[in-house]
C-alpha cells in the first residue's frame, strides 16, 4: 500500500487542530486559530518524523510529553506554569476521547487496507474516520460536561463556613467556586474571599471600610494604632477575573476556617488559610458572602 507524506501531514494537521480546538472549548479560554494551526503543524511534522524514522528515540514517551507541552504552550500561551499543566491534562483527556472514538470506528468499519507503523494508523479510511470521529467526540465531550454540570445541584454549590481571626469567629454561607484556585503568592496558602462587612465582628471597621484606600496607597484615613497593628499582617493577593485582568485583594491570615458540608454537617477545619477581603457585595440577593475553592470541600 502506497502512503503519501503530504496525506499523512494533512490528516495529522486536521486531527491535531480539532483536538486542540475541543480542548480550548472545554477550558473556555480565548482561542486564537493561528496559534492552533501552528501547534497542529508542529504535531503533524513530528508524526511524519516518527513514521519515516527508524530511530526509536522519536517514539520515546518522554519526547512525546515534551511535544505535547510544546503544542499546548504554542496553542494557548498560558501565563502561569500551573495553567500549562492544567491545559495539558485537558488536552490528554480530550485526545483520549477522540482516540477512543477513532478506534471504535475502526472496529465498526473494519477496513481491509490498514497499516500501523510506529504507533500511527494509516489506510484509505483515515479522512472518513477523522471527520466522523470528530463529530462523535464533540458530542461525547459536550454531553459529558453537561452531565457533570447537572449533577452539581444548588445544595452542592453552597456550604457553611466559620472563620476565626484574632480569637473571634464569624459564620456565613459560602459558594463553592470550582474556578477559584487563588493562592497567596508568597506562602502559597489557599484564599477564601469574603465580603468586608462580614468581618465587622472580627476585625476593626476602620480597617475594613478603607480597603480600597489601602489598595490605592492612601492611608490618611487610618489611625496610627491600626497601621502599626496590621501593617505586617496584611497580604497583597493578585487575581484575574472576567473584566479585570490585574486585580488586587487585601488579605489576612485566619486562625482557622471550618467548612461544614453534607446532611450531617461534617466539619473540615483548615488553619493555613488567607482571607481575601472584598470591599463590595459578592451577590445582589445575599445567597452567600464568601467564595471558597473546591480543594476545601
Amino acid at each position: 500500500m502506497t502512503i503519501y507524506i503530504d496525506v499523512v501531514l494533512i490528516e495529522n494537521l486536521i486531527m491535531n487542530y480539532i483536538i486542540l480546538l475541543a480542548t480550548g472549548i472545554v477550558l473556555k479560554i480565548n482561542i486564537k486559530h493561528t496559534r492552533l494551526i501552528m501547534a497542529s503543524f508542529i504535531g503533524a511534522i513530528y508524526s511524519i518524523i516518527v513514521y519515516i524514522s527508524k530511530i526509536e528515540i522519536y517514539s520515546n514517551f518522554v519526547l512525546k510529553i515534551i511535544l505535547s507541552l510544546i503544542m499546548v504552550y504554542v496553542a494557548y500561551n498560558p501565563q502561569k506554569f500551573s495553567n500549562l499543566w492544567k491545559y495539558l491534562l485537558i488536552f490528554y483527556l480530550t485526545s483520549f476521547v477522540f482516540g477512543g472514538a477513532a478506534f471504535s470506528l475502526i472496529y465498526i468499519i473494519k477496513p481491509q487496507e490498514i497499516l500501523m507503523k510506529n504507533g500511527l494508523f494509516k489506510g484509505t479510511y483515515t479522512i472518513k474516520v477523522i471527520i466522523l470521529g470528530s463529530v462523535i467526540s464533540f458530542v461525547i465531550i459536550i454531553l459529558a460536561f453537561k452531565l457533570v454540570k447537572n449533577k452539581i445541584s444548588k445544595r452542592d454549590m453552597y456550604c457553611e463556613i466559620e472563620i476565626g481571626i484574632e480569637g473571634k469567629k464569624v459564620k456565613t454561607n459560602a459558594l463553592v467556586d470550582t474556578g477559584n484556585f487563588l493562592k497567596e503568592p508568597i506562602t502559597n496558602m489557599p484564599v477564601v474571599v469574603t465580603e468586608s462587612t462580614l468581618l465587622y465582628e472580627v476585625l476593626p471597621k476602620e480597617l475594613l471600610n478603607n480597603i480600597e484606600n489601602i489598595l490605592g496607597g492612601d492611608l490618611n484615613k487610618i489611625s496610627e494604632e491600626i497601621k502599626n497593628r496590621y501593617a505586617k499582617k496584611l497580604k497583597l493577593i493578585p487575581f484575574t477575573s472576567l473584566g479585570k485582568q490585574n486585580g488586587m485583594l487585601i488579605g489576612i491570615k485566619a486562625d482557622y476556617v471550618s467548612v461544614f458540608k453534607g446532611e450531617e454537617e461534617k466539619e473540615n477545619k483548615f488553619q493555613n488559610i488567607i482571607i481575601g477581603i472584598y470591599p463590595k457585595s459578592l451577590t445582589k440577593k445575599a445567597e452567600y458572602r464568601a467564595l471558597i475553592g473546591i480543594e476545601l470541600i
